[in-house]
């Protein structure tokens, strides 16, 4: 039976670091865990889903708020792992992610998606998520 937790050991971390690898390939492991207590400063949690002791989804989120949306919780990451995908491991922990804003107060959970990311756009849409802004970007380096 799957188990979803909040990653907080540096094994938790480092568990959870080659499915995050699929999404965002660009990171690096010997800097990963330094980033992500970096962004812990500023409420960044890791939860993830992990079955016979193997991850196999990871969402990286933080709780915020803004003028637009009150309380909500933002999610920065969240993927299956490859192998597997389709088998209910995301939509299971993107429930567990509505259950744990909903306990701490939050309005809303907000997510940016990648505009060639049609599969994610499914899911979302799946998720009883609207599509409700368009998000852009000014790369200053």
């Amino acid at each position: 039976m799957p188990n979803i937790a909040i990653a907080t050991s540096e094994l938790d971390l480092l568990r959870c670091f080659p499915v995050l690898l699929e999404l965002r390939p660009h990171l690096v492991e010997a800097e990963f865990i330094a980033q992500v207590r970096r962004q812990a400063q500023h409420g960044f949690r890791i939860g993830y889903l992990s079955e016979e002791d193997a991850v196999k989804a990871v969402a990286g989120f933080r709780l915020t708020e803004s003028l637009f949306a009150g309380p909500f919780l933002y999610v920065d990451d969240l993927i299956t792992t490859e192998s597997a995908r389709s088998k209910g491991y995301g939509e299971a922990l993107f429930g567990w992610l509505v259950d744990y804003a909903r306990a701490h107060g939050c309005r809303s959970i907000e997510l940016d998606s990648g505009v060639q990311r049609f599969a994610a756009h499914r899911f979302y849409l799946c998720q009883r998520m609207a599509i409700a802004a368009h998000h852009f970007s000014l790369p200053l380096t």
